[in-house]
């Protein structure tokens, strides 16, 4: 830090955040029906995926390990 300047304070830094969430929330909208359809399918498909390598990995431990 240069020697003129403080460490910002927990007030300046709470108004701070305070700020950008305000600022955030401004330019967020809610999803339409067709997004929010898009958006559950690709999730789902995620968490589909990680729990069948997951499915795998556990069935080749037991059949190496077990």
């Amino acid at each position: 830090m240069e020697e003129g300047q403080q460490k910002p304070t927990l007030i300046f830094k709470l108004k701070r955040f305070f700020v950008e969430c305000k600022r955030v929330l401004r330019v967020t909208r809610k999803p339409d029906s067709v997004e929010f359809k898009t958006i559950v399918k690709v999730s789902g498909l995620g968490m589909a995926i990680v729990g069948l390598i997951g499915f795998v990995i556990q069935i080749i431990k037991q059949m190496f390990f077990g």
